[in-house]
């Protein structure tokens, strides 16, 4: 007897051991991920001086795109034409002093998401009580993208609603919901657009809103009533969406006015992005377009010139995905950094980082790509890209998304898809010609790019020692300084992949200042307005903006590293209603918030 219930005891001892042995391994798993995680952090910071955590689960933000599920024609290439919708775009929407995130959804019923800042380390999705969660219904299309602008100058962020369908504009009503007005607006019904920028291209204090097109804007990509919606070249596309240029008349009014003043293009648009070139007080345009060349577009305050072919820019036909400007060099001048695709072996565009040239300025601006020179120019399938000091060092890095379709590892579309780009204008504009993909990548499982600026002229990719190791299919990025430390976290959102924030951790030797402006005479949200820091004998150009990169936007405070020891001389902010203002020694470590003197 007694040996049996010592043989029982010893069962019952082995049976608690089989149930909680994988608890024990999952905790010891974890652990000693935790203590591997501690090491490279510590090893990043000491060598890169910046570490980055991947946290949006203990943020609890638990957002996954979903991609569109388009006509049943499309169904062989689904995943090439359904392959874009994945955004993020950062706000203030309640002015409280703490960036909140919202995030696009692209199925048929799917919802977009608002996470508001909860000043605590955490957010709370509440797009829905907002009314701007329910916004992908049938029959108006689904959500590609989303830019934040105060367009009635009354302190609070309006947002564009960016659609393949009806496009959307919702009047923040001060901060405690939004009321849709697309219709008082004056926007049209129906465009498929991938791209949309606030900015106050006429300088009268009113946010205007450019508005690039993609696929035509008479087809319906639910109901199709044929296939030939596909680009007619791989190279000099000219059959895409077209442009609008909304000029806001105040008073929530908008009357379009592309043509009128010099913006006439049915290029395919995918990203666009706005800023003062030349130094003439007024906002450049530029436009990445897929299928074809770039485009620029000088502005003199009433009308546009293309200038792409003029200033290098529109050199040779690739497939632009991202716009995004960068005083790289710490000279007062912004580079612009354009996506491409490139593939071992099979496709090399390079990616370009268009730099002006020496001795050119004004009208006369000249623009080289010095990618390779750089080291930027090599990023896989890429997609959005922005600029940010995320060590604070004093100068700007540039963090890059790739990767376009993830499915069977071992089976490849990229024979086909070169078959089809080699075809007549017939072949490539009907999607009836494409080679169905039958669950095959294309360029999928990429890791994604953070090249470290050096200051003079080099980057070096820090991607893995870091902390970005991921492999989704990125598409749009966003920065932001989410907790009010001084440093610029990072959000990445994923086609048919979650949103990942990642919190970083920048050494505390490297210092840091920031900016927050409010206009007056100026549009109020101070899109377009410059400043210039100088320190330790430096200096460095930011301009506020209306939207960059691939289908995102960045906070709308400025951010400046300092590295060590700075002593900083002046901030000079030139308005976009061209006042200038000096502000002598502003103190390091701090947010200053400045409103344009009357």
């Amino acid at each position: 007897m007694t040996g049996n219930r010592a043989a029982r005891a010893i069962l019952g001892i082995v049976f608690i051991a089989l149930l909680t042995a994988p608890l024990v391994l999952k905790r010891l798993s974890a652990r000693r991920t935790a203590e591997r995680s501690s090491a490279d952090a510590k090893t990043a910071l000491a060598r890169h001086g910046f570490y980055l955590q991947e946290v949006s689960q203990a943020a609890g933000i638990h957002f996954v795109h979903e991609a569109p599920v388009l006509d049943p024609k499309l169904n062989p290439i689904m995943p090439e034409v359904a392959s874009m919708g994945a955004s993020v775009s950062i706000v203030d929407f309640d002015r409280d002093g703490w960036s909140d995130i919202y995030v696009v959804n692209s199925a048929i019923g799917s919802k977009n998401a608002l996470y508001r800042n909860q000043g605590d380390g955490t957010f709370k999705d509440v797009a829905g009580e907002f009314g701007i969660a329910d916004v992908n219904r049938p029959g108006t299309g689904v959500s590609t993208g989303a830019v934040w602008g105060d367009y009635d100058n009354d302190g609070y962020e309006d947002l564009f609603l960016i659609k393949w369908g009806r496009p959307e504009l919702y009047h923040n009503d001060q901060g405690h919901g939004f009321t849709r007005v697309s219709e008082q607006a004056g926007l049209p019904p129906w465009i498929n657009a991938n791209t949309a920028i606030w900015f106050d291209y006429n300088g009268d204090g009113l946010l205007d809103l450019f508005v690039g097109g993609y696929y035509a804007e008479d087809i319906d990509l639910w109901h199709l009533t044929t296939t030939r919606i596909m680009p007619e070249s791989f190279e000099y596309a000219k059959n895409g969406g077209r442009k609008y240029l909304f000029h806001n008349l105040g008073h929530g009014k908008f009357e379009e006015v592309a043509e009128k003043v010099g913006i006439n293009s049915r290029r395919w648009a995918l990203a666009a992005a706005a800023a003062d070139l030349r130094a003439t007080g007024h906002p450049d345009l530029f436009i990445a377009n897929d299928y074809g060349v770039s485009e620029l577009y000088f502005n003199d305050g009433k009308r546009f010139r293309e200038v792409g072919q003029q200033t290098g820019v529109g050199f040779a036909p690739k497939s632009g995905m991202n716009a995004a400007f960068g005083d790289i060099l710490n000279q007062g001048r912004y580079a612009v950094y354009v996506s491409n695709i490139s593939e071992d072996g099979i496709l090399i565009q390079g990616n370009n980082l268009w730099v002006p040239k020496q001795g050119t300025a004004g009208d006369a601006m000249t623009f080289e790509n010095l990618a390779r020179d750089f080291g930027v120019e090599l990023g896989g399938w890429s997609f959005g890209a922005q600029f940010g000091d995320l060590n604070n060092d004093g100068t700007l890095d540039l963090y890059l998304t790739n990767g376009y379709i993830s499915l069977d590892r071992n089976r490849s579309y990229w024979y086909d898809f070169s078959k089809v780009a080699g075809g007549n204008s017939t072949i490539i504009g009907d999607a009836k010609n494409w080679p169905a993909f039958e669950g095959r990548s294309l360029s999928g499982y990429q890791s994604k790019r953070l090249w470290l600026n050096d200051g003079a002229g080099k980057f070096v990719d820090v991607a893995q020692a870091v902390g970005v190791r991921d492999t989704y299919d990125g598409r749009a990025i966003a920065l932001a300084d989410l907790w009010n430390r001084g440093v610029l976290d990072v959000m990445v959102a994923n086609q048919k992949g979650p949103l990942l924030v990642y919190k970083n951790t920048v050494t505390p030797e490297n210092e840091w200042i920031e900016f927050e402006l409010e206009g007056t005479v100026s549009n109020r949200s101070a899109i377009g307005a410059r400043v210039t820091l100088f320190w330790n004998g430096q200096q460095q150009a930011q301009e506020v903006s209306g939207g960059c990169g691939f289908a995102a936007q960045n906070q709308r405070r400025l951010h400046f590293g300092l590295g060590k020891y700075p002593q900083v001389e002046k901030a000079v902010i030139r308005w976009p209603s061209g006042k200038l203002q000096t502000i002598d020694k502003p103190a390091a470590g701090q947010l200053h918030k400045i409103k344009e003197p009357a």
